[in-house]
C-alpha cells in the first residue's frame, strides 16, 4: 500500500536522519527540503521586517507544491518537514518576534487556511521531541557553523509552538518518538522499535505515546 509520511521536529531533531533511513529500511521514496532556493532568503536575513512576508509566501506555495507532488507519486514517500510547520511553527514565530506585522500575518495565515482546508493531508506525521539541551547537543556534534550561536531561548520557543501545533493538529494521525531516549540513528534496536510503531500506526493501530527505551 502506497504511505505518504511527513517527518517534523525542531532544529537538529533528527528529520533528515530518520527520512534517509526509513528510505532505506523500508524502500520510500525520501524527500529531503532545501532553502537555498528561496530568492528573499539573503534579504530576508539582512532586514526580517521588511522581507518575512515575502520569504514565507515563497515557502508556503514551494511547499504547497510539494506536497501535492507527494501525494501524487506512484509509491511510498517520506518528507522531511511539513507544510504546516511553515505557518504554525515558522510563520507564526516571526509573527510572536515582531519580525512581521499584524496585516501580513493575517492574510498569510488566511492564504494558508483556505488551501489547507482543500489539500489532502499526508497518512500520518511522526513528531520528533527533542529538549533543548539535547538539540544543542546534536548542534555541536554536527558542525554547522551557520547553527553554532543559536539562543537556546529561540530552540525553546520552537519547542512551544511544536507542542501546542501537535496537540491541536488534527489533519491525520501522528506518532510522537521521545528521541532523547531513543537514538535510532545508531541503535538499531531503537531504529526497529521506531520502524514497527510506524508500521503500526500506518496500519491504524492505536498508539498513545511510543514509549522510551
Amino acid at each position: 500500500m502506497k504511505h505518504f509520511v511527513v517527518i517534523a521536529g525542531n532544529i537538529a531533531a533528527g528529520k533528515t536522519t530518520l527520512t534517509q533511513l526509513l528510505s532505506q529500511q523500508l524502500g520510500w521514496e525520501p524527500f529531503l527540503e532545501s532553502v537555498a532556493e528561496n530568492p528573499y532568503l539573503a534579504d530576508f536575513y539582512r532586514d526580517m521586517q521588511r522581507w518575512s512576508f515575502h520569504s514565507q509566501i515563497f515557502f508556503l506555495s514551494r511547499r504547497l507544491a510539494h506536497h501535492r507532488q507527494l501525494l501524487e507519486r506512484p509509491n511510498s514517500v517520506v518528507q522531511d518537514l511539513s507544510v504546516y510547520e511553515d505557518a504554525e511553527i515558522f510563520a507564526y514565530n516571526l509573527f510572536l518576534q515582531g519580525n512581521m506585522s499584524e496585516r501580513d500575518y493575517r492574510v498569510y495565515r488566511e492564504l494558508y487556511e483556505a488551501v489547507i482546508s482543500i489539500l489532502p493531508p499526508p497518512d500520518l506525521v511522526i513528531y520528533l521531541r527533542a529538549s533543548v539541551g539535547e538539540l544543542l547537543a546534536r548542534i555541536v556534534k554536527r558542525g554547522r557553523d551557520f547553527e553554532q550561536n543559536i539562543d537556546p531561548a529561540y530552540l525553546e520557543q520552537l519547542n512551544v509552538l511544536y507542542e501546542r501545533w501537535i496537540a491541536e493538529f488534527t489533519h491525520c494521525p501522528v506518532l510522537m518518538i521521545p528521541t532523547d531516549s531513543l537514538n535510532f540513528a545508531q541503535n538499531e534496536e531503537h531504529l526497529g522499535l521506531v520502524i514497527h510503531r510506524i508500521t503500526d500506526k500506518l496500519q491504524g493501530q492505536e498508539i498513545v505515546e511510543l514509549p522510551a527505551a
